[in-house]
């Protein structure tokens, strides 16, 4: 058994990172004109994907009764437009239909053989078993606890799942107390190249002149702006303080390389023993940024030291390399929060830094004197410089106490800047060929992720027009995230940001913020780190949505009352707004689905009837401590009863909820949730013996019905009344008896082509909880084929109203009534 499960899981990851791949043939018209080309054909993650450019209205990829189209993006000069289309993968040719300007075409394709497959498959053996060997540990945890979180953690490791996109958060790192006071040296030359955008520089200039301390001196470099009003202006202002400041004149634009190896050479020249900030005209500095940036040169190992911006790259904040526009005053607020952090706890050696606002070592500037000139105009140079020096011995760091403000491109030029990144970032590839892998790294790992929360966080608070929302959900997919992911594109969508702290990963506590930038996201063992985070976010609502995988479900309840600014732990000095999204049956029991032991449902466990005395209705946490269901309902009856809204997504769980908590009915509100995409409607398939196939939509586990599938394929095999096949995966602890089919994972478009492919004719929903909504049932009923599912739940209610639904008796401790079923299919298809 173990031998056969084991065998399974080898076969989802196999599907999941074995990957061919090859290239494809050109495009031509009848007439022979090339109009384009299939550049890469590949199959991975169970998908046919083809990559290519053509000069196109649209392109189809089709395969079978298959079919994905897309139309082509923004062309290039030759009015070629690249495509990206795929498709469940299936053996056997496929074609690529063309329609340009003078038509339509069809270019055939070979794909690639099962043959290919299985041995590409088979090569991820190795990789397989080393990968078990180095998770056993994880493994014997969740086998020893029963510990959800650690399921996750392997299966993310054997790509089962998308990995978690999370850095380790530093609690240290947001212990001001702990940071010693920065003492940079009160000498040192600022480096300024200058061109155009005359309005930035002088608020550049007043910032320097009023926030460096007495040490300072500016060489600043004029770069034969095209503005003639600027050179007379910055010639004033420099003569006004020609004690602090050298003005360089160029005599013909040398682009930033040339006018910062200028103003290097001069700060070399006026004193070699003096740190230099490179600092470009549209830097914002605010007061004690120079101490802050310096502190860390006197470290002697240490060659260059960067700030956090909101143009910088992977210093940027609240995601990395996003530019975000500030608005007036939020470079100042984030500067001041900033400097509460605990830069010292932050030090760690970085891959490169970003010239807007670059400290160099006058050791290094001694070894490494000019930046190189082939970097042209700019873009490049300093990372070039970084690379020098680290080969030297150098290291790389941030000032994580510091923001600087960033207006980003202002004074070389937004789309110059795009132009000469591409070429640059080629020669830095070529020239260091680990670079990028390192800076990947850097982005996956982000060991700056601690205080870029907590300035991330921070801008949030000031732009929310409404108590920022944090969730907390689990990390397992399905319909609760589904709601989850339309919630937070509405916030984004919006211009606002949103928070989700998730539970059910190796780690304790995934804390993500989502904007519209993009994502970051920090994880923690530790409540304390997340609870310090938080409080960034004066104005909240802590909202539940989903705790399962939870090491410790029974202690949730008390966590979002302590974020909530409830309790004994409150987070902040005053209350904040509570909710409660129910996707799933926590609020009742610790059996989330509400089953028993046994896997059956008996009715709405209370501590004084039957359902309530079953174990699997009592919690047993990871310190061994036991908490019986009387308990566990007056932990989460506490949550319930300060909630302002408890939002329920059937009349089925309304129900069900209000059984165990009657006092909650005035706060529930029940609503339904959309279909993020809705399935087209189909016709059945079509098979020439005329036998049923029975299709099953999602991933399917012991509560979706794992067990009523075993039966009823052994029934089936027996009889050959009809077909089961899984259009999605199953449990690796279970076998389907031949001829059942899994065919894994899906998309909602890759249905019509499944439905034809496969021969559907009806689908079955094998859920055996009585789930909150179920948007597998929906997602079933949509497609106008009779759908059956156990009436019990949200599922049930779902096929009762529909006109293509049919409900079914619930099984019972010996499994389901076949017989029902075939007859139910046989009276749909006559």
């Amino acid at each position: 058994m173990l031998f056969i499960r084991t065998y399974r899981v080898f076969q989802y990851y196999a599907a999941e990172t074995a990957k061919l791949d090859r290239p494809g043939p050109l495009l031509q018209d009848p007439a022979g004109h090339p109009v384009g080309a299939i550049e890469r054909i590949s199959v991975e993650a169970g998908r046919l994907t083809v990559r290519g450019r053509a000069a196109t209205v649209r392109v189809i990829l089709r395969q079978g009764a298959a079919e994905s189209s897309a139309l082509p993006g923004p062309r290039d000069p030759d009015g070629q437009a690249p495509f990206v289309l795929d498709l469940p993968y299936a053996p056997g040719p496929a074609q690529l239909v063309v329609e340009h300007a003078d038509g339509t075409f069809v270019q055939p394709f070979s794909g690639f053989s099962d043959r290919q497959i299985r041995l590409a498959r088979a090569r991820r053996f190795i990789p397989f078993c080393v990968r078990l060997i180095r998770l056993a540990p994880v493994i014997w945890r969740w086998k020893r606890t029963g510990d959800l979180g650690a399921r996750e953690r392997v299966k993310e490791a054997l790509s089962l799942v998308p990995p978690s996109p999370a850095g380790a958060l530093d609690p240290a790192v947001l212990d001001p107390a702990g940071a010693p006071p920065p003492s940079g040296s009160d000498a040192f030359i600022i480096v300024m190249p200058v061109y155009n955008a005359l309005e930035l520089l002088r608020e550049a200039l007043e910032r320097v002149a009023r926030h460096s301390p007495p040490g300072w001196h500016l060489i600043a470099v004029e770069d034969q702006s095209s503005d003639p009003e600027l050179r007379p202006w910055l010639q004033g202002w420099a003569q006004a303080r020609k004690d602090r400041v050298t003005l360089i004149l160029n005599e013909t634009n040398l682009g930033f390389v040339g006018a910062a190896n200028r103003g290097l050479a001069a700060a070399r020249a006026r004193d070699p023993g003096a740190p230099v900030v490179l600092l470009n005209s549209d830097a914002l500095v605010p007061a004690g940024w120079a101490a802050r940036l310096l502190a860390p040169l006197e470290d002697p190992t240490v060659a260059s030291v960067t700030p956090f911006s909101n143009d910088a790259e992977i210093f940027t904040v609240p995601v990395i390399s996003r530019r975000v526009d500030l608005r007036p005053g939020e470079g100042y607020d984030l500067a001041q929060e900033a400097a509460r952090i605990n830069a010292a706890a932050a030090r760690v050696d970085l891959p490169t830094g970003v010239g807007f606002c670059m400290a160099l070592s006058p050791r290094y500037l001694a070894r490494i004197p000019q930046f190189d000139t082939a970097f042209g105009r700019g873009y490049g140079e300093e990372v070039d410089w970084c690379r020098k020096a680290l080969l030297a011995g150098g290291r790389h760091v941030a000032a994580a106490d510091l923001f600087v403000e960033h207006r980003g491109g202002a004074s070389f030029g937004s789309a110059a800047k795009k132009a000469l990144i591409q070429r640059n970032a080629d020669v830095i590839s070529n020239r260091y060929p680990g670079f990028d892998a390192e800076v990947r790294s850097f982005v996956a790992a982000d060991p700056l992720v601690t205080a870029r929360l907590a300035l991330g966080l921070s801008l949030a608070a000031a732009r929310a027009r409404d108590p920022v929302p944090v969730w907390l959900a689990h990390a397992m997919g399905g319909g609760a995230e589904s709601d989850l992911q339309t919630r937070i594109a509405a916030r984004t969508g919006a211009g606002e940001s949103a928070v989700v702290l998730r539970v059910g990963r190796g780690w304790r506590w995934t804390l993500e913020l989502h904007g519209p930038e993009g994502m970051t996201a920090g994880i923690s063992d530790g409540l304390e780190t997340v609870e310090a985070l938080v409080s960034r976010l004066p104005r909240r609502r802590i909202i539940y949505s989903c705790g399962v995988g939870d090491a410790d479900p029974a202690g949730l309840p008390r966590v979002l009352l302590s974020l909530a600014g409830r309790g004994p732990r409150a987070v902040g000095p005053e209350p904040q707004p509570v909710e409660v999204l129910l996707h799933d049956y926590f609020p009742i029991s610790p059996s989330y689905t509400l089953l028993g032991a046994d896997g059956v449902w008996r009715g709405v466990p209370l501590p004084e009837n039957t359902a309530g005395r079953d174990p699997a209705h009592h919690w047993r946490g990871p310190d061994g401590t036991r908490t019986g269901l009387a308990a566990w309902q007056a932990e989460w009856g506490a949550l319930l009863a300060a909630a302002a809204r408890i939002e329920v997504f059937s009349e089925a769980s309304r129900d069900i909820l209000c059984m165990a908590y009657p006092s909650c009915r005035a706060a529930i509100t029940t609503r339904p949730h959309a279909l993020p995409v809705v399935p087209p409607r189909l016709r059945p398939g079509a098979r020439a013996d005329g036998v049923p196939i029975i299709g099953v939509l999602g991933n399917i586990g012991p509560h979706k019905g794992a067990d009523v599938l075993v039966q009823l394929s052994q029934s089936l095999a027996r009889s050959g009344a009809a077909r089961l096949v899984v259009i999605g995966r199953l449990a690796p602890e279970y076998t389907l008896a031949a001829p059942a089919r899994v065919h894994g994972r899906y998309r909602i478009e890759d249905l019509p082509g499944l439905v034809a492919r496969y021969g559907i004719t009806a689908w079955l929903v094998p859920s055996v909880w009585p789930e909150t909504f179920s948007f597998t049932t929906h997602e079933a009923l949509a497609t106008g084929l009779p759908v059956l599912a156990f009436d019990l739940g949200a599922q049930g209610d779902a096929v009762r109203a529909a006109p293509n639904g049919t409900a079914l008796p619930c099984p019972g401790p010996d499994g389901m009534d076949v017989a029902a079923l075939l007859a139910v299919l046989s009276a749909d298809m006559s």
